[in-house]
């Protein structure tokens, strides 16, 4: 009897997920696209304000807790161009995998379902706002 309850959960883990990128393993609010509009550069004084910018960059968000650019996860504290990380949805953080410890680890928080805002380590104090794109 164990060995068939055994079986039968590890059928409905098995068929909770194919293998394609649309997995609704974790479906959270962070999920869609995203495109960068603005950025807050700040002098370290807490003065910094966010201002708008011209900018193709997108990230995308996937179930399966990655995260893909058509940039570089890098940018803008390094050349290296790395299009894919990975996220954890619960602790806000991006990890992108880029050599620049700045910008190796990002926080994200989520406005109003609507703006995406990631903030790198900086003494200065470095941020990205990023609108829900469809």
């Amino acid at each position: 009897m164990k060995k068939q309850i055994l079986a039968f959960l590890m059928m409905i883990l098995m068929s909770s997920c194919n293998n394609d990128d649309s997995c609704s393993c974790v479906d959270n609010e962070l999920v869609g696209k995203w495109k960068l509009i603005e950025v807050l550069a700040d002098l370290g004084d807490g003065s910094g304000m966010f201002n708008p910018i011209e900018s193709n960059k997108i990230l995308e968000f996937k179930n399966n807790n990655t995260v893909i650019t058509n940039t570089s996860m890098c940018n803008p504290f390094s050349n290296e161009v790395i299009l894919s990380g990975a996220y954890n949805y619960f602790a806000n953080t991006i990890v992108t995998n880029c050599q620049n410890p700045t910008a190796a680890s990002v926080n994200f928080e989520i406005e109003n379902n609507t703006f995406l805002i990631l903030t790198y380590i900086s003494t200065e104090g470095y941020a990205q706002k990023y609108k829900r794109v469809f």
